[in-house]
């Protein structure tokens, strides 16, 4: 049976490439999109969760906006990376669709409490809608299936060389979610920067047509025909949801992991114990992944996918 999952995210190029795989995934039932300022404004985070789920004629997904500024700083957002409209200019339609009425904490809190142990939650966003879900209703913890955070690192970071971008933008939501008293599936750097898309890859997904030519090469910065210069991208996010429909592919070891607010040079740093007592810990931390494996559920997973005209 195929595993529900509501997908908490911030499109973003490689969001958008798990939303892609979540619905062509066979073993994962996309219930639910929800939004969040991360790599760029809620706005467009929220035009592009429609305008992706569209393309992919995913339609009766719901997609539901939530938190436009962290929870006590200032957002900061990545249009370096994913560029002004947040798709890296990605020939996708628009959408006509607006997103469901709400907001994206009351779908949270209402789906998975409606459905106690059946839903895995995947943040792969700053984690500010997950933290006022939990003060809003801490009874989550106990009601999900399973929680899985793209974010993180034991080692390094992306944004600062503490901080991966995920947790820098909201670290107080993160400290607040990891300590909320449930197991978080810490999927990070560690494992998500070997899945770059190389010209192997990109070679491969051209194959897919339309859905390539429109989504998946521009976000993994590639041209179509093109010779030469693959972008070479990590397909970050795809990570996570890849781990819900097979576990196997990701090697993971209990740790605990607690987050940095404090530090002058260390704001938003997942400190990562894996010697700490069994009583303490409250992570899985992914530590090794199987590429060439993964690359061939995502290529399954994007074939299975129709675009729509």
């Amino acid at each position: 049976m195929a595993k529900k999952i509501i997908l908490d995210c911030d499109p973003g190029i490689d969001d958008a490439l798990a939303i892609a795989f979540a619905v062509g995934d066979p073993d994962i039932d996309l219930v639910g999109l929800t939004t969040v300022v991360g790599n760029v404004s809620l706005d467009k985070t929220t035009a592009n969760a429609l305008r992706v789920r569209d393309f992919l004629g995913a339609h009766a997904v719901p997609v539901t906006a939530g938190s436009a500024a962290p929870l006590v700083r200032s957002a900061f957002t990545a249009e370096r990376v994913h560029g002004n409209d947040g798709l890296r200019g990605a020939p996708v339609p628009h959408s006509t669709a607006k997103p469901r009425p709400g907001h994206a904490v009351d779908f949270i809190i209402d789906a998975i409490m409606s459905a106690p142990r059946e839903i895995t939650l995947v943040a792969v966003g700053p984690l500010t809608n997950i933290a006022l879900a939990l003060r809003r209703q801490p009874a989550l913890v106990k009601s999900v299936r399973d929680f899985v955070v793209m974010g993180g690192s034991t080692t390094r970071g992306n944004v600062t060389p503490a901080a991966e971008f995920n947790i820098a933008v909201d670290p107080d939501a993160a400290a607040e979610v990891f300590a909320a008293g449930w197991t978080v599936t810490m999927v990070g750097l560690d494992v998500t920067l070997r899945t770059r898309a190389d010209r192997q890859v990109t070679t491969r997904l051209a194959a897919l047509g339309q859905l390539a030519e429109q989504l998946l090469l521009p976000c993994v910065g590639h041209e179509a025909g093109a010779d030469e210069g693959a972008g070479d991208h990590a397909v970050h996010d795809v990570c996570a949801v890849a781990y819900v429909a097979d576990p196997n592919l990701l090697g993971c070891a209990p740790a605990r992991v607690d987050v940095e607010t404090q530090g002058r040079w260390t704001t938003g740093m997942t400190v990562t114990d894996f010697d700490a007592a069994p009583a303490d810990r409250n992570a899985l931390v992914a530590t090794d992944i199987d590429v060439p494996a993964f690359w061939e559920r995502v290529y399954d997973a994007y074939a299975r996918v129709t675009v729509s005209t």
